[in-house]
This record gives structure tokens, sequence and C-alpha cells, in this order.
């Protein structure tokens, strides 16, 4: 795997890990609030869903992080967790706010697009 492939992997990864931060333990914090646009009353009332979401989103993180230490034999791994992460990216774009598409699909896009041509030149050695 190239190393723009795996920077890029890492990059995602560690967006995800500071979606699970903020949104697990900084939403209710004027942090959080300031970050999200949200009102004391919404973060406060809203705090265990943002916890669940911030979870699911270390689920991510983690499942990129395997398979970007599994080396070759993660590419199932990078390949399904990247989707994960795309198709998620889409759907906050369209449902919540634009920005999510281009904070968190766009660079996924970017680690699918490597990721194919790592592909394509190891099936073609």
């Amino acid at each position: 795997m190239s190393l723009a492939t795996q920077s890029l992997l890492a990059l995602v990864a560690l967006l995800h890990v500071y979606f699970l931060v903020l949104e697990m333990f900084l939403w209710d914090t004027p942090f959080g609030r300031k970050t999200f646009k949200l009102t004391a009353e919404f973060s406060a009332a809203s705090k265990t869903l943002a916890a669940n979401q911030g979870l699911y989103n270390g689920f991510l993180a983690l499942g990129l992080l395997l398979g970007l230490l599994a080396g070759k034999r993660g590419f199932a791994f990078d390949l399904f967790f990247l989707i994960c992460v795309v198709i998620a990216g889409i759907f906050g774009g369209f449902t919540v706010n634009r920005k999510i598409f281009f904070i968190q699909a766009v660079p996924a896009i970017a680690a699918l697009v490597f990721l194919y041509f790592d592909f394509v030149r190891v099936i073609n050695e």
C-alpha cells in the first residue's frame, strides 16, 4: 500500500477519533456547542444521542486503523469502512449540513481512489 493511501486512511481514521471525542465527551461543553452551533438546552437534551453517534464514529476509526495495520491483508477492511464513511458523509451532507460531506466524505473518497489504484497496481504485478 502506498504511503499516500496509508496517509489518507490514517487521516480519515483520525478525523473519526476526533468526531468521537467531540460527540461523546465535548458535546455539552462550550467548545462542543460552538462547534455544532447548539444551544445549551439542545446540547443537554441530545447528549445521549450524540454519545451514541460518537461511538459509531469510533467503530469506523477502529475499523480503518485495523485495516491500515493489517497492510495488504486489510484491503477488505479498508474498503468496507471507507464505503461506510462515504455513505455516512453523503447522508449527513444531505440531512444535516452540507459541510459534513466535505469534511467526512471527501477525504474518504480520496482514500478510496488511492486504495483502488493500489489494488490495481498489486493485481498487475
